[in-house]
């Protein structure tokens, strides 16, 4: 007699549903070289997270003959995993958001790099804000208070329960608006000092027109920002940790944990 592997429809069901749930983070997670890597290390990075939540796969008996209600859960769950992926998400473009308006009136515009993620063009401090921002991620343990929110919303939103409600809709865009405002506060500091250095080379310009401003602008402001950005650089991870902690919030809101 053959052996069998002793694997049921119910357990099949209950691993591609906390699949579709937990896969639909990575569709939005920005973490460089993620997605430039191989798809190999992604699956497996899937199928690891998937597994190690088996103690909780649900109990699909009822679906192994209903194509209908397991059409509808992979739906749900799939909308669950992309909600909780689109807020990381936000979080990891803090940081690029005030890169991309800080290093536009630098100047850092004119020097462009292979973003890792997009493998396009993008401004050197734009991949460097990116890359930090994965770093954070990472240090900040904010990768397993995520799995910590799967298992949770595995036990209150069985397959099929979630739905996307108003306040869960409302929590994900003011976590959204968290990004201009922050990302603009935080690229303040170096806007207001450029603008004092283009102030000072006009004043200068105006009493001497002898003297040969236009060349001496650039490097003056690039350096100017850079020291301001290392500066800023020691109170990014505290910003970053704040603002994962509005993340944290509004993802255990979802998960139906307060």
């Amino acid at each position: 007699m053959r052996n069998s592997l002793g694997i049921s429809a119910s357990t099949l069901i209950g691993f591609l549903l906390v699949l579709c749930r937990v896969s639909g983070i990575f569709a939005f997670l920005p973490i460089p070289g993620l997605r430039s890597g191989a798809d190999s290390a992604r699956v497996f990075a899937v199928l690891a997270i998937t597994i190690s939540l088996y103690p909780l796969w649900p109990i699909t008996a009822h679906m192994e003959q209903n194509i209908g209600a397991l059409t509808a859960s992979i739906a749900s769950e799939a909308v669950f995993g992309i909600t909780v992926g689109l807020g990381v998400a936000f979080v990891m473009e803090l940081l690029s958001m005030a890169a991309q308006v800080a290093g536009l009136q630098a100047g850092f515009g004119f020097a462009s790099t292979i973003d890792p993620n997009s493998q396009s063009d993008s401004s050197v401090l734009l991949v460097a804000a990116q890359t930090l921002a994965g770093l954070l991620f990472l240090a900040s343990g904010l990768d397993r208070e995520v799995i910590r929110i799967f298992a949770a919303s595995l036990e209150k939103f069985p397959p099929g329960q979630f739905v996307l409600s108003a306040s869960i809709a409302e929590a994900i865009v003011k976590l959204g608006g968290g990004i201009f405002s922050l990302g603009v506060r935080l690229a303040l500091p170096v806007i207001a000092l450029l603008g004092l250095v283009d102030l000072a080379l006009a004043l200068l310009g105006r009493l001497n027109a002898q003297l040969q401003l236009i060349s001496l602008a650039f490097p003056v402001k690039m350096l100017a920002a850079m020291i301001l950005f290392a500066w800023i650089a020691a109170i990014e991870p505290r910003i970053f940790t704040s603002y994962a902690g509005q993340f944290l919030s509004v993802a255990r809101h979802i998960a139906g944990g307060g």
